[in-house]
C-alpha cells in the first residue's frame, strides 16, 4: 500500500498516532464530487517581532479603603455604578471615634484652663517661667490631639476619591471594616493601558520597534499603536528577570480592566508561510493540514506551526512547501476521503 500521509508514525505520539490511522482508514481518494476549495501556499510579507500575553488595566484607578475601624451601616454604591468625585459610598459606625473625639475635646479644655492659670501665677511670680514652658506644651499637644480626633470622626463617611466606574464592592453592610481594608475599586474608563512582562532575551528587539498591535482574542479586535505609546520601564522583576512594558491604548479602545490581551510588538517585516487557521485541523497537540496533490489526491500533512497573524492567518514553521495546495474547508475534505474509501 503506498505512503499517504507525510509523517514518521514512529516518532508521534498517543494523538498523532490516532489521526495517522484514521487517515489511513479512510484512505485518501478524494470521490468525485464539489470541487474543494484550496489555496496555494506562498510567502506573505508579514510583520516581524514577538507577542506576549498581557493584561488590560486602568491608567487611573484607586482602591478606596475605611480609615477607622467600625461596621458598615450603609453602602450607596455597586459595582458598574458610575460616581462622581466626593460622592457618598458607604458610612461606618464610628462611635469609637466619636468618644475619642470627646475625649480630645475635654483634655483639650483641661490643657487651656491649666495654661491660663499657669500664665496668671507666673505672672504674680508664684510660678516659674519652666512651669509656663510646659503647659503650653501641654496645650499644644492636647490641641493636635483634638484636631486628629475630629479627622478621625469625619472618616465615618467614605466619598469617591475620583469621577469614575465602581469595578468592585469589597464589603458588604454589616462587615466590619479595619483601616486598610478595600471597600471599592473605582477607575476612570477614559484612560486604558496594557501592562506586559516581557522577557530579559527579548529586550534588544523593544530598541527596535516600530509599535505594537494589541489583540483582544475574547472580543474579536485589534488596536494599533504607535511606538510612542510603548513605556519600557527601567526595572526588571528579581525572580521572573523579566520587565513591565505599558502600552496606552487609543481613548476610543473597547475594552475592560482586567481583559486579557496579547500584545505583538512590531519590529520590521519579513516572508514567512502562512495558511488560514481554518484550514487546521488539530487533534490533542497534533496540527495537521489537508494538501490536494496535483491529481486531486488528498493527504493529510501535519505542521509545526508558529505564532498566530492578523488576517486569521499562522505561520507555519515546517511541513509545507511554497505552492502546495491547502483545502481551506477540512470537514468537507475528510467527507470526500471517507465516501471515497466506501
Amino acid at each position: 500500500m503506498p505512503t499517504l500521509l507525510s509523517l514518521n508514525f514512529r516518532s508521534c505520539s498517543s494523538p498523532c498516532r490516532s489521526l495517522l490511522f484514521a487517515a489511513w482508514v479512510w484512505s485518501t481518494v478524494a470521490a468525485a464530487g464539489e470541487p474543494l476549495p484550496t489555496v496555494a501556499v506562498q510567502p506573505q510579507r508579514i510583520a516581524g517581532g514577538f507577542a506576549v500575553e498581557s493584561t488590560v488595566e486602568a491608567v487611573l484607578q484607586a482602591t478606596v479603603g475605611s480609615q477607622v475601624p467600625g461596621r458598615v451601616l450603609e453602602v450607596r454604591a455597586d459595582a458598574g455604578q458610575v460616581v462622581k468625585k466626593g460622592e457618598l459610598l458607604a458610612r461606618i459606625d464610628a462611635r469609637e471615634a466619636e468618644e475619642a473625639a470627646r475625649a480630645a475635646e475635654a483634655q483639650y479644655r483641661n490643657a487651656k484652663a491649666n495654661f491660663e492659670r499657669t500664665q496668671a501665677l507666673v505672672g504674680q511670680k508664684f510660678m516659674s517661667p519652666a512651669a509656663l514652658d510646659k503647659a503650653r506644651a501641654d496645650l499644644d499637644a492636647a490641641a493636635a490631639q483634638r484636631s486628629a480626633a475630629s479627622a478621625g470622626q469625619s472618616h465615618a463617611t467614605v466619598v469617591a476619591p475620583l469621577a469614575g466606574i465602581v469595578a468592585r464592592r469589597h464589603a458588604e453592610a454589616g462587615d466590619m471594616a479595619m483601616p486598610g481594608a478595600p471597600l471599592f475599586t473605582i477607575y476612570q474608563p477614559g484612560g486604558l493601558r496594557v501592562s506586559a512582562s516581557v522577557p530579559q532575551h527579548r529586550l534588544p528587539q523593544l530598541r527596535s520597534q516600530r509599535g505594537a498591535l494589541v489583540e483582544f482574542p475574547e472580543l474579536g479586535r485589534q488596536v494599533a499603536v504607535a511606538a510612542g505609546a510603548v513605556q519600557v520601564l527601567p526595572t526588571a522583576d528579581a525572580a521572573t528577570h523579566a520587565t513591565t512594558v505599558r502600552i496606552t491604548l487609543p481613548a476610543a479602545t473597547e475594552a475592560m480592566p482586567g481583559t486579557f490581551a496579547r500584545v505583538r510588538f512590531l519590529s520590521g517585516e519579513a516572508d514567512k508561510l502562512t495558511v488560514p487557521q481554518a484550514a487546521v485541523v488539530r487533534r490533542g497537540e497534533v496540527a495537521a493540514v489537508y494538501v490536494q496533490a496535483a491529481d486531486g489526491r488528498l493527504t493529510l500533512r501535519q505542521l509545526r506551526l508558529g505564532e498566530a497573524q492578523a488576517g486569521q492567518e499562522i505561520e507555519v514553521l515546517a511541513g509545507l512547501t511554497v505552492g502546495e495546495r491547502v483545502v481551506t474547508d477540512p470537514v468537507r475534505a475528510a467527507i470526500q476521503i471517507r465516501a471515497g474509501a466506501k
